[in-house]
């Protein structure tokens, strides 16, 4: 016993039921994405916005292919299917039958329900369109006007409060004739593409500022973090920490942000359709059909009912898929 040193080391056995490896992932770090996609799994109000929001992208995608299938068209006049009199459709709720669907025009003919995917194609290639150049514009500016100090913040600063101080809505209204025009002498089609153009345009240059201000202020708190700090004193250029090692940071509010915005797009889009902003007859679109359906409302309701109620389903489901992209990537909320 004297003088010797006896050493043991006890290792105790896991305890009987214990899955160890899944003790082991649950100990594990985890990165931001990986918690975020782990929370999106078992959310299932993620689950039903993104299958609503995927049959309703096949369907804008599919539109030629499905209404070939059917045989309908958004553009041919169907005068059959309307009486010769007054146009009024022939048949129950506004000449529903095989041939047609959901009915057609009143005094046209057209078929509803080619209209309805065909303006759902250009609702959302407007609402898509305009969110990533926000997002682009937002991004970028925001970034710089957060890093820069001095009169760059300040001048960036002023700009989107300039921007913001403008009546969006009345300005689209007002504007839409002569930059229209000037968007064809610059070599776009005259019609509907100048008009879409415009509309895109016109949104992402009023939209921006709302998302550089939130970069910028996302921006104010990462440049003073050590990972920012070591990449300055190792000499990096001004665009590698921008774009490198900021940027990657700031992927969570940006895709929450695009996310909400997307449904505000196709909104106002629509409200700009309504109000004669928007493409020109025959094209289709949600506010087009809203706005013709208003004089025979009180005759046959379904002509406001059928797009009123998909758009406010692609509404509802893009806002609560962002709202539920944005509890996923909040750092503050319990993990899963």
């Amino acid at each position: 016993m004297g003088g010797e040193a006896v050493s043991s080391v006890e290792v105790s056995a896991p305890e009987p039921g214990v899955d160890v490896e899944a003790a082991e992932r649950e100990i594990a770090g985890r990165s931001l994405t990986q918690i975020a996609w782990s929370r999106l799994r078992r959310d299932r109000t993620f689950i039903i916005s993104s299958i609503v929001l995927i049959v309703i992208l096949l369907l804008a995608l599919l539109a030629p292919l499905i209404t070939s299938l059917l045989g309908v068209d958004p553009y041919s006049l169907d005068k059959e299917a309307i009486d010769e009199a007054g146009g009024k459709p022939v048949g129950p709720w506004g000449g529903a039958s095989v041939e047609h669907p959901l009915g057609v025009e009143w005094g046209t003919g057209r078929d509803i329900l080619a209209r309805l995917l065909y303006g759902l194609r250009v609702s959302l290639l407007i609402a898509f369109s305009a969110t990533v150049l926000v997002v682009v514009l937002g991004t970028l500016f925001g970034i710089i006007s957060g890093y820069s100090r001095g009169w760059v913040d300040g001048f960036l600063g002023r700009f989107m409060d300039l921007i913001l101080a403008f009546p969006f809505l009345l300005i689209i209204i007002a504007l839409s004739g002569s930059l229209t025009q000037r968007l064809t002498d610059l070599g776009i089609p005259e019609g509907n593409a100048s008009r879409i153009t415009y509309l895109i345009l016109v949104l992402g240059i009023f939209g921006w500022p709302y998302l550089a201000r939130i970069v910028r202020g996302e921006v104010l708190s990462l440049r003073e973090r050590e990972f920012v700090e070591s990449a300055v004193s190792l000499g990096a250029s001004t665009p590698r920490i921008l774009f490198r090692e900021i940027l990657p940071n700031l992927w969570a509010p940006i895709l929450v942000y695009a996310t909400l915005l997307l449904p505000v797009y196709v909104a106002v889009e629509a409200v700009l359709s309504f109000l004669g902003v928007g493409v020109l007859p025959p094209e289709p679109s949600f506010g087009a059909m809203l706005a013709d359906s208003v004089q025979y409302f009180t005759l046959i309701p379904s002509y406001l009912f059928i797009p009123g109620t998909l758009l406010v389903i692609v509404v509802v489901a893009f806002n609560l898929l962002g709202d539920s992209v944005r509890d996923a990537l909040d750092p503050k909320a319990a993990r899963r």
